[in-house]
């Protein structure tokens, strides 16, 4: 079964890291990845761009709206993603849990639906 990790973390907290932070960061996030992958769990990933550069349409009435950010504020930003192979919920929390992005912020672990998805 295939289970999205969504990556959520302050985009002001990110910014303000030191560069070399920032690169130990991504050095523990390809870690991770590797891991994935040598596990045979390891299915896709992206990052996001910042939520300024986001728009959120709605389209009520055939009326396209457009509005600058994300849908909604929150104090952690939806920032990136993993989609990995796992046998059921309690095996892709296992799998989560090792992602070092739990450190900065929460991971929401979703199963994709039966027949959508990739």
């Amino acid at each position: 079964m295939k289970y999205m990790l969504m990556l959520y973390a302050s985009e002001q907290g990110g910014a303000e890291l030191a560069p070399e932070m920032m690169a130990q960061a991504m050095a523990q996030m390809a870690a991770y990845q590797e891991a994935l992958e040598k596990a045979g769990a390891f299915v896709g990933t992206a990052a996001l761009m910042p939520t300024s550069q986001a728009r959120t349409i709605t389209k009520y009435d055939g009326e396209l709206k457009v509005e600058d950010g994300p849908y909604a504020e929150s104090r952690e930003q939806f920032g990136g993603y993993f989609i990995i192979e796992a046998r059921d919920m309690d095996h892709a929390i296992e799998l989560a849990a090792q992602c070092p992005a739990a450190t900065w912020g929460p991971i929401e672990v979703r199963q994709f639906h039966p027949g959508y998805g990739p």
